[in-house]
């Protein structure tokens, strides 16, 4: 594999850790260039936007893991396939997409999140 693609990876994957738990500005100051276009509906744009999403999310849920489950890696795109448990036992399957600028910078996020559900009409895992 394309060792910037290798790295872009590996850093969409650290950026994501140190930023879900509880981290966000150290995150941005190593992972983000100069300027971060959100497309999650939940989350202002911007990087103060992202830090104060999550540094809320870390107070508020400080229980919460994530789990990287694979990593795939195409041009500026990483797609990163996690799973999420929350507190009250809320599971989710989430796909993370970052794009990456020339210098190997994240610049843009979009994502889907999907609750495990209790019953699945086949015996299939999400991961």
């Amino acid at each position: 594999m394309n060792k910037s693609l290798e790295q872009n990876k590996q850093n969409a994957i650290a950026f994501y850790k140190m930023a879900y738990e509880g981290n966000p500005k150290k995150a941005t100051e190593l992972y983000v260039g100069d300027r971060y276009i959100q497309h999650n509906p939940l989350v202002g744009d911007g990087i103060d936007a992202f830090i104060d999403y999550f540094e809320r999310m870390a107070k508020e849920y400080p229980d919460k893991t994530i789990k990287f489950i694979r990593a795939v890696a195409e041009g500026d795109l990483v797609a990163l396939h996690t799973h999420q448990k929350w507190p009250d036992n809320d599971e989710y399957a989430t796909m993370d997409f970052f794009r990456f600028d020339n210098t190997g910078k994240i610049v843009e996020h979009w994502d889907a999140v999907q609750q495990v559900p209790d019953i699945s009409a086949n015996d299939n895992s999400m991961f």
